[in-house]
This record gives C-alpha cells, structure tokens and sequence, in this order.
C-alpha cells in the first residue's frame, strides 16, 4: 500500500490584522489585487481526496492559499503557503490556470469570515477589493502530511474528491480545471509527482491512474501501455506471500524525472 498527494493553490487569508494579536497586517506589503490558490489532492491507497479548510464560526469551506509579498515572487508565496499548511518542503509544485472572473471575489464572506474572528475589518479593507488569483496544485507525500489550519480556521481536513462540501467563492471550479488538467496531462506528470515510494508495483501505479481518471482499467492492457512508454525500470521482486505470486517492484527512470522536473512551472 502506498499513499500520495497533489497539491493545487487557493486564497489563504492567514496573514491579516487582527484586534486579537498585536500582529499587523500592513497591506502595502503585499501586491494588492493578487493571490493564489492551492488544490491538494492526496490519494490514501484507494480515494482521491482534497485538502480543504473551514473558517471559523462561518460554515465556509474553502481551499488553502494566500497572498504574495512584495519582496518575494509568485513561486517563493506559493511554497510558503503550503510549507505552512502541510509541513513540506522541496514538493513538486505546478502553476495550471488564472482566474480573473468579475464575479469570482465575495466582499461579504471575505468581511464575514473576518468579523468571526474578531480582526478589524477596516484595517483590512484591502482584502474585500476584487483579486485575481493564480491557481498551482502541488504533489506532496501524503504519510509525510501533518495538516495545519491557521488562525481563521477551525479545521483543514481530507475530502474524497466526490464528497466535498460546498466552497465559497470560485473554488469549485478551481478544483474542477486542476482535475481537468491532471487528467489531460497524466502521463507526461506522473513521473515527477513524487506520488509514489521509490520502488513500487504495477498494481500501484494502475491505481493511482484509475483514482485520478475516476474509472477501473484493464489490468493487461494498461500494463502493456505503460511498459511501452519505456519510463520505467524493473526490480527485484516483491515477497508477500505466495513466492511465484510477487509481483515486480518498478521505479521512474532518472532521465525522465529529471525532464519532469525541469517542465513543472508551467503558464
């Protein structure tokens, strides 16, 4: 059994001024106008599930994200953001769609989410103004995850990708484009996802592909399909059992992890 995440950016609104804390919240510090969000799909063996916060005393649900600073760039926010809600570091990490709807920003969830939480809503003004927001999904070990809400949120929890409960703003639509994309762009991903251990079976790997595209797979053909993209190595054997039964243990080849790597920023 093994377990995997991927992760997809979404608006975080944990750095805000707040009558609690004699932290503040300077809003020239940050690009006005501009966040990212963060899908984090995980898959527990069996599920696809999604990483998703509730905000406190509101009944929101949302996916993680945030804003970005003016000293840092758009990269440097989007790893701080999920360093904070997962712990991780060094994940792959890929950037899939804009949204920029005039209808996507909510000023009365953004100012109801605030009241909640006993933050000066004037001092924080800037965060009801409309945003454009860049949306990444990121793959992350799922065994390494310790998942964090912050300081407006009662919790951040796994969802099954067919069991979310209803996200504020545009976030639905986000999680339904990062899907879209993940499906599209399967093969060419998988190799960098670090979804994986490092040695793994073929069963494993068929898993993995029938949690994202959502359907069951013929075991002989995908097998077939997969050892003729010539992206995998063979190993010894793996002994649980019936010896004559032990499946093969494959890995990704180096040369294809290493252009996987290198293509994972993407517009």
């Amino acid at each position: 059994m093994f377990s995997w995440i991927i992760v997809l950016n979404l608006e975080k609104l944990s750095f805000l001024t707040t009558k609690k804390t004699a932290q503040e919240l300077h809003g020239e510090d940050f690009i006005y106008n501009l966040s990212y969000d963060s899908v984090i799909f995980g898959f527990n063996g069996k599920l696809l599930k999604i990483l998703i916060l509730e905000y406190h005393n509101t009944g929101l649900f949302a996916l993680p994200g945030g804003f970005v600073k003016r000293n840092e760039s758009l990269e440097d926010a989007v790893k701080r953001g999920v360093k904070e809600r997962t712990g991780l570091e060094h994940i792959y990490l890929e950037q899939f769609h804009t949204f920029g709807s005039l209808t996507r920003s909510n000023p009365s969830a953004m100012k109801r989410i605030l009241e909640e939480n006993d933050y000066d809503v004037k001092r924080n003004e800037w965060l009801l103004d409309r945003f454009i927001t860049v949306a990444y999904y990121a793959l992350i070990n799922y065994d390494k995850v310790s998942p964090k809400p912050d300081s407006l949120s009662d919790s951040i929890n796994w969802y099954a990708i067919d069991e979310l409960p209803s996200l504020m703003m545009d976030h639905e639509q986000i999680v339904e484009k990062a899907l879209q994309v993940l499906r599209d762009n399967l093969e060419k991903k998988l190799v960098g996802m670090n979804l994986l251990p490092s040695k793994f079976t073929m069963k494993q790997l068929q898993k993995v592909y029938e949690a994202i595209l959502g359907e069951e797979l013929r075991r002989t053909t995908f097998q077939r399909r997969i050892l003729g993209m010539n992206i995998l190595e063979r190993h010894e054997k793996l002994f649980q059992g019936r010896a004559h039964k032990a499946p093969y243990l494959y890995s990704f080849k180096s040369n294809n992890i290493n252009k996987s790597q290198e293509q994972k920023i993407t517009t």
